[in-house]
This record gives C-alpha cells, sequence and structure tokens, in this order.
C-alpha cells in the first residue's frame, strides 16, 4: 500500500501533514472541555451533556450545508473560511467565563468543524487516482491519531481542565495552518470543484439524490447507533473517571487511556488495513460495530487501570475496522460531482455521538458517579444493535456491486 505515496499530491500531504498538528492542538484543550466545566465551573455534568449535544446537533446539520457548498463554490473557500473562524473561536474559548460563552463557542466550532471536514475529505478524493485513495484516507486517519497520541499528556501537563489557557494555544495551531493550507491552495491552483459549473447539483436535488440512495441512509443509521457507544468513550468517561470515588486521580486515568487509545491505532491501523484491503469496506465496518458495542461495557464493570486499558485496547481495534474504511466507502458511493455533498451528509451519522453525551451524562445523572458504571453497560446494549443494521448494509452493497460490475461488463461486450 505504500509503494502509491510518490502518487499523494503535494496539497494532499498538506492537508495530512496539517490534520497532525490541528488534531494535537484540538487533543491538548477539547478532551478536557467537560472535566473544566464539571469541576472548575460547578455546571451539572447533564448541562454539560446538554451543551456538548446542542452545538453537535448544529455541527451535523450544517455538515451537509458546507459538504454541498464546496461542491457549488469549490473547496478552497469553504476550507479556508472555516479554518480561520476555528482559530478565532478557539482562541475565544480562553477569554470566555460563563456557561452562555462556552455554549456559543462550541457550537460555532462544531459548525467550522462540519464545514472543513467534509470539504478536506472531499479534496483528498479529487486530488488522488483510485488505487492511492484508501491510501491517503488511511494517512488522514493516521495523523489524526498520531496527534491525539501526543495532545491529551501535554494538555494534562498544561493543566487544561482547570485553565483555558491551552484553547488560546490551539487556536494560534489552527491559524498557522490555515496560512500553510492557502500557500498551497494558491501555489497549486486549486480553487473550484472538481466538478464543471454545467454538472453542480443545487442542494435541494442533492438531498433528493441522497434521499434515494438506500444503502447511504442505511449506513447513516447503522453509524448513529455505533456513534452513540462509541462516544462514551470520551465524554462521558471524562466525567465518570474524574468524579466517580472509585477512581483516584481520574483525569491523569482518562488522559492515559486517551493516549492508549490513539497509540494502538498507530500501531494496528496499517496492519489491519492491509489485511482488509481485499475484502468490501462494509465488511470492515461491520466487525468494527461489533467489538466496539461490546468493549463499551468494559469501562463500566472494570475499575482497574491494566483491565481499563486492555478494555480500550479492544475498542480500539473496532474502531480501526469501523473508521479506516468508512471514507472509502462513501467515495465508492458517491457520483463524481457530488462528493462534497455526501461526505458532508455523513455527518447526519454524527447523531449518535450527539445525542451520545446527553444519553451518557443523563444516565451518569441519575445513577450517580459512584454507580455511573451502569450507564456504560445500558448504552453498550443500545449500540449493540448497529451490527445486525451493518450486517443487512453489506448484504445490500454486494448485490450493487454486482448489478454494477453486470451492466459494465453488457457495455464492454456492445462496444
Amino acid at each position: 500500500m505504500f509503494k502509491n505515496l510518490s502518487a499523494v499530491h503535494p496539497v494532499a500531504w498538506n492537508i495530512v501533514i496539517g490534520t497532525l498538528f490541528v488534531r494535537f492542538a484540538s487533543t491538548v484543550s477539547m478532551p478536557f472541555l467537560a472535566i473544566y466545566l464539571t469541576s472548575v465551573k460547578q455546571i451539572s455534568p447533564a448541562m454539560v451533556g446538554v451543551m456538548l449535544t446542542v452545538s453537535s446537533f448544529l455541527g451535523v446539520f450544517f455538515s451537509f450545508i458546507g459538504g454541498t457548498l464546496s461542491d457549488r463554490i469549490g473547496r478552497k473557500t469553504i476550507l479556508l473560511l472555516s479554518i480561520f473562524l476555528w482559530s478565532i473561536t478557539l482562541v475565544g474559548f480562553g477569554l470566555g467565563n460563563s456557561f452562555a460563552w462556552f455554549f456559543v463557542l462550541n457550537s460555532i466550532l462544531n459548525i467550522c468543524s462540519s464545514f472543513f471536514e467534509p470539504s478536506s475529505r472531499a479534496l483528498l478524493s479529487d486530488l488522488t487516482d483510485e488505487k492511492s485513495k484508501l491510501l491517503v484516507f488511511n494517512l488522514r486517519y493516521a495523523a489524526i491519531n498520531v496527534g491525539v497520541a501526543v495532545g491529551p499528556l501535554v494538555g494534562l501537563y498544561l493543566g487544561s481542565s482547570k485553565s483555558t489557557l491551552p484553547f488560546v494555544l490551539s487556536g494560534i495551531v489552527y491559524f498557522l495552518y490555515g496560512l500553510t493550507l492557502l500557500f498551497m491552495l494558491s501555489k497549486h491552483k486549486i480553487g473550484e470543484g472538481k466538478s464543471a459549473p454545467s454538472n453542480k447539483v443545487s442542494m435541494k436535488a442533492s438531498f433528493s439524490i441522497l434521499r434515494k440512495d438506500i444503502i447511504f441512509a442505511l449506513t447513516i443509521l447503522t453509524i448513529c447507533f455505533y456513534g452513540l457507544g462509541y462516544s462514551q468513550s470520551f465524554t462521558t468517561m471524562s466525567q465518570y473517571f474524574a468524579n466517580a470515588p472509585q477512581f483516584h486521580d481520574g483525569v491523569k486515568l482518562y488522559a492515559y487511556l486517551t493516549t492508549i487509545n490513539a497509540v494502538t491505532v498507530v500501531v494496528l491501523q496499517f496492519p489491519i488495513v492491509s489485511r482488509m484491503k481485499n475484502f468490501s469496506p462494509t465488511v470492515s465496518m461491520m466487525i468494527g460495530n461489533i467489538i466496539v458495542s461490546l468493549a463499551v461495557a468494559g469501562f463500566g464493570l472494570f475499575t482497574n487501570f491494566y483491565l481499563l486499558a486492555i478494555v480500550m485496547v479492544i475498542l480500539t481495534v473496532g474502531e480501526i475496522f469501523a473508521f479506516t474504511f468508512t471514507d472509502v466507502f462513501v467515495d465508492q458511493l458517491a457520483p463524481e460531482e457530488l462528493k462534497g455533498t455526501y461526505f458532508g451528509a455523513m455527518g447526519f451519522s454524527k447523531l449518535g455521538f450527539v445525542f451520545g453525551p446527553a444519553l451518557g451524562g443523563s444516565l451518569l445523572a441519575y445513577f450517580g458517579y459512584e454507580k455511573g458504571g451502569h450507564a456504560f453497560v445500558i448504552i453498550s446494549a443500545i449500540a449493540f444493535l448497529s451490527f445486525p443494521m451493518m450486517f443487512f448494509v453489506n448484504r445490500l452493497f454486494q448485490k450493487r456491486k454486482e448489478v454494477e460490475l453486470q451492466s459494465e461488463t453488457k457495455l464492454t461486450v456492445n462496444s
């Protein structure tokens, strides 16, 4: 797979390398936001969960808009506007003192992310040939996790759970990344989307096309259930470990587990991808769903660090199976003129990640921190529904591929 490294476009390399630095910068601060608000600002976990849910819901809604706009007005405009506003918003976190302030800024941050992420993935697809797309999408995913491997430990050292200064530092890194992106896009004269103006599809027509794609719609629903479980490994877990009496120095425990997650991805990602690259991406996603949904329960069943570390490694293996082929799958489903739209519409799959923190926070409030482990077991059972759903998606996808292959064969014979 790595033999195609020379085929990676310079702008794609900029996105991959830049992703490493900005994801490092964001994990220095953002994972500790829930802890900061609950422990320093004395805001209830349920209120924090609602804040994260509402702001994330806005991100889901705007993801479709951002992806569609990148198809219509060009990747460059969307990428640059979102990254620079993102940087300003992070600096704003360092100036905040009220719940309302954090609520508004967190909402803006999620909107910026929902514009930038689908546009950057669509641009990677635009700039990369078919043989290299699996490599490029996985380089981006690896860059995310290299950044995440270091960020939380640095955030712990900087006292991110007690101060907003790390948010300002994160904003500066995002701004510098924006400057490099501006330079590279201008240097290689990348402005508009890949599709010609005559091929651009209206937002209404785009939504209609997506609505009729049953496989894509079911995939989004499946990932919602998966995300409901996976999201607990961050927001809910951080609050539970930081406040439950059965954990000593839970903030440090949370930071270590987050780092274990990222390091495991870095170590195992490419070996797993190399073994699964000859299978349908839906098979890998299906395996990931069942592993993650079962692993989530482990965070509620164990309190020993070593057992929790094993659970995190297992969950991360499931994450690799579920995530590393998702972008490739979406790219295979999407028509050329709707790459940004499809990647943007995948934002709806984050509804599970949106409602996950609210559900987790509410269950923590109901059971109390001492019995908070019950929350993870309940959510694990709900998330398990993603497995049979993905099994059905896999069957539909295989049938579509067979029909497409038959059509291509007929065209070849007739020509």
